[in-house]
């Protein structure tokens, strides 16, 4: 009797050994199986992206801006130690704070959540570039704000700025570095001093990159944006040096002509310099402006200034968004593609669209004096260009890191 109680109990024993080994087997097969769900969700998304949003994952591009204050903002204005004057609405007495809480949801997938900690892993002994105009670099300092907040200890990060066209953001621990260069036109021009470049008449060499180009050969990551210096019907163009002017020929020239072959002098510095099989290339797509309040269904002579929310009709596109200068972008980054050059093209247009609450409008540092009749016209100086952070380039910076978690 005793045997078969003792029998008994080890069969039971056995029993639960077994089953417990089954459980945890499931689970782990489980974990697997989710984990390898969504790394397989953003691989379908990002080659559907890549695909032209023709395959069985999800373009990420389309999709709406869910208002989410539990999870947004990824970090806190005063919380980020390099924010520009010029991007920091709160700072500069904005009240109606919900800019800040949108997040962008593809219809048919989910945009990975930023993880500073993973992209500085990423980044680790690696050099990534910003290079283009203002937008850019306010969607660098979102990164830096980004990764920056995944830094506990402030000793292991610093921002270095010269005075030169290239500003530096360093994370020791990861020798990780995160770099604006500013080339708005991407092409040498007379704009390209960092602080005193708001020139109303545009002189561009064309077919001269190479002094800008320099200071990013040895990059491993390049991001490049060039769009709104260019919004004007004709660009004067020359064949020459700044230096002997006197010797140059100039040319006006209508500006998608100007634009398409300065984009042609880009890809041709990349067929000949890149590292095709290490270097990572991506170019951001033009960002939309909202300084006509009528196109939206608002009041004539409006502007972003006292906008809060977004606007709901699907496909919305206003007149600051140029289809022609984007097809250019899309034509030259295809012809690079069949000479082995690969340049992912990342889609901010349309999503950015939709956020006319998302400008500073004037709440932001003024370079110069306001005028009397300006303040009296808020409309008059409201910056319906740029983008309050946290905010829409955040998204921008998203997507980016998509692409770059999936490699």
């Amino acid at each position: 009797m005793v045997k078969r109680h003792l029998l008994m109990m080890g069969i039971r024993a056995s029993f639960h050994s077994i089953a417990a080994v089954l459980v945890a087997g499931v689970i782990v097969i489980a974990m697997y199986l989710s984990q390898n769900a969504g790394s397989q969700n953003l691989n379908d998304a990002v080659s559907d992206v890549e695909g032209g949003g023709s395959g069985s994952g999800c373009n990420l591009y389309e999709g709406k801006w869910v208002f989410d204050n539990e999870s947004y903002p990824l970090y806190k204005e005063e919380g980020c130690r390099f924010m520009s004057d010029q991007l920091a609405c709160e700072k500069f007495g904005r009240k109606d704070l919900s800019y800040k809480f949108w997040r962008w949801q593809p219809h048919r997938c989910d945009l990975p959540r930023f993880n500073g900690t993973k992209l500085l892993e990423r980044l680790r002994n690696k050099r990534m570039v910003y290079v283009g105009d203002s937008l850019n670099r306010g969607q660098w300092v979102s990164m830096v704000c980004l990764v920056g907040s995944a830094i506990t200890n402030p000793k292991l990060m610093y921002m270095h700025n010269n005075g030169s066209n290239l500003i530096t953001f360093k994370a020791l621990e990861y020798n990780a570095t995160i770099e604006f260069y500013w080339a708005p036109l991407l092409v040498e021009s007379n704009s390209d001093d960092p602080t005193y470049h708001r020139l109303p008449d545009r002189v561009v060499r064309i077919q001269s990159i190479e002094k800008h180009a320099r200071h990013w050969t040895d990059s491993d990551i390049l991001v490049f944006n060039s769009y709104l210096w260019w919004k004007r019907p004709h660009i004067q163009a020359l064949w020459g040096s700044f230096e002997k002017s006197e010797d140059g020929i100039y040319k006006e020239v209508e500006m998608e002509r100007a634009y398409e072959m300065a984009l042609r002098t880009w890809s041709q510095w990349l067929e000949l310099h890149i590292r095709r099989n290490t270097t990572r290339l991506f170019f951001i797509s033009m960002s939309p402006t909202h300084e006509r309040a009528e196109e939206w269904g608002g009041e004539m002579n409006k502007s972003c200034y006292g906008e809060t929310e977004r606007i709901r009709r699907e496909g919305y596109r206003g007149k600051g968004s140029d289809p022609e200068m984007m097809r250019a972008v899309e034509n030259v980054i295809g012809e690079l593609r069949t000479r082995g050059v690969e340049v992912e093209m990342i889609n901010i247009t349309q999503m950015s669209e939709y956020r006319k609450d998302g400008h500073p409008s004037i709440y932001r540092k003024q370079w110069e004096p306001l005028k009397e009749d300006q303040m009296l016209d808020p409309d008059s100086y409201s910056d319906c260009i740029h983008w309050c952070l946290p905010g829409v380039p955040d998204v921008w910076n998203q997507l980016l890191y998509a692409f770059l978690l999936k490699d």
